[in-house]
């Protein structure tokens, strides 16, 4: 932030942040950046560091060895639903546990970037689409998701603050092979998650492709591609967030992204 403003910035966890002339139009078509000064220290809260993304994608039961432990069947098709823009956090942001769930759980997440729209696209283009990829947290009320009539998966993934993501994107180049990217998610200095992205049932070509079937992907829209085995309501018994939680996902090549929970603010 500067003067209150959001700034776009180059990320380096050794370095710090160095605010670059690049705005939201021009975020995902101008291949230059320009070095504004020198590198500042990183602030204690970061915005979502993607322009506000018309869809929020998410897959679920997307990794086998998760879809194991929930006892499900291997999906024949992904399994695909959403969350709205509110729900977006940044790294450092406070996750708030609502007061009608009691039940929030924690999900560790590899998530795409879109670069350009796609619409009807071959798996075997589809990463021509991609930007890049970022740290995501798939935060979960279980008791709506699965506990209310119907099953309100959009309502239990919804809540303002349950989709984290962070604390950079890293552009595709810089990635190797994002078919197997280790993903971690750590809960209060314990690690609770882990497996890689060679668990995916689909993967990342496969995903944008079944998705741009049915709608057009834009740039700055996001895809959470799935959450690895470990998830509190697997356990026994099961573990919930709580308040002063701290939850950190790393991924490989990407970095951590880190939230702490908070009960929500009474009005």
């Amino acid at each position: 932030m500067r003067d209150d403003s959001p700034v776009i910035a180059l990320y380096d966890p050794s370095k710090g942040v160095q605010p670059i002339t690049l705005t939201d139009e021009d975020f995902f078509s101008d291949p230059t950046v320009v070095k504004d000064g020198s590198w500042q220290p990183v602030p204690e809260q970061l915005l979502p560091p993607v322009p506000t993304p018309e869809k929020i994608i998410c897959i679920g039961l997307n990794y086998r060895d998760h879809a194991i432990e929930t006892g499900s069947e291997i999906p024949t098709l992904p399994v695909v639903f959403s969350k709205f823009n509110s729900a977006l956090l940044g790294h450092g942001g406070s996750i708030e546990l609502p007061d009608i769930s009691e039940k929030v759980d924690y999900e560790a997440e590899l998530v795409v970037v879109i670069g350009k729209p796609a619409r009807n696209v071959s798996a075997d283009r589809a990463m021509d689409y991609v930007f890049g990829f970022t740290c995501g947290h798939d935060v979960s009320a279980r008791d709506w998701q699965k506990g209310r009539p119907g099953g309100q998966w959009l309502l239990g993934k919804t809540f303002d603050t349950f989709a984290p993501v962070g604390p950079c994107v890293v552009t595709k180049d810089e990635i190797s092979d994002p078919g197997n990217l280790r993903v971690r998610m750590h809960l209060n200095d314990q690690t609770v998650q882990d497996s890689t992205t060679a668990q995916l049932i689909f993967d990342i070509p496969s995903l944008i492709s079944h998705l741009s079937l049915f709608t057009t992907l834009k740039p700055g829209d996001l895809i959470y591609t799935g959450t690895p085995p470990g998830v509190g309501a697997a356990k026994t018994p099961p573990v919930f967030l709580k308040h002063d939680d701290h939850c950190v996902v790393e991924i490989d090549g990407i970095g951590k992204l880190s939230n702490v929970c908070v009960s929500q603010p009474k009005n």
